[in-house]
């Protein structure tokens, strides 16, 4: 079942409106979406490593831009909004103590957030919620996000083929290995 669900995933990334469905997942999951851009932008580099960079700044670029709704969701309908999906992944009893963490360190803890498995979209309406500048929370998103993106793209465009080989023969442990880094991330942040 997984097999054929991987090939037919790749061939509609591969196809004309794979770019807005990473564009969408991508600005989706800096806003309120819990599945990472990952999924798509590793399928569409090695389907066609060619298109990489094309692919690792359009996820770039939608998810900045949907850590934007982020931080409107966080700075303007924290109670109609953010706050259930907040109680909805568990995190409204760190809330106080993110809002004091971001009062000091707010930029170091975007691009952390934007680095790690820590989902992205906590990290952006609570960027909202504290107040943080907007111009500034803007600035630092791109340096967030964009060298995860673009190292997962160099990776593959580098060494693609093997790459490809050892996910499609391990394809089951890898798609497990990706879940669990998910799960790790929102893990992590109750930790925070």
């Amino acid at each position: 079942m997984i097999r054929s669900l991987y090939d037919w995933a790749m061939r509609r990334v591969s196809g004309p409106g794979g770019e807005r469905w990473l564009a969408g997942l991508s600005f989706a999951e800096s806003s309120f979406f819990p599945i990472p851009p990952d999924v798509l932008l590793i399928p569409m580099v090695l389907a066609d490593r060619d298109r990489a960079w094309r692919l690792a700044t359009v996820t770039t670029v939608a998810s900045v831009i949907g850590a934007g709704l982020g931080y409107l969701i966080g700075a303007f309908f924290y109670e109609a909004v953010a706050e259930p999906l907040i109680t909805l992944y568990g995190y409204d009893a760190k809330m106080a103590s993110f809002r004091d963490l971001y009062a000091r360190y707010g930029i170091a803890l975007i691009l952390v957030g934007g680095l790690t498995p820590i989902p992205f979209k906590v990290i952006t309406i609570s960027s909202g919620l504290a107040g943080l500048n907007p111009l500034v929370f803007m600035a630092a998103c791109v340096p967030a996000r964009a060298p995860r993106f673009f190292i997962v793209a160099a990776l593959l465009w580098r060494f693609g083929p093997p790459i490809r080989a050892f996910v499609e023969k391990r394809l089951v442990s890898v798609i497990t290995l990706v879940t669990l880094a998910v799960i790790l991330g929102f893990v992590a942040l109750r930790f925070l």
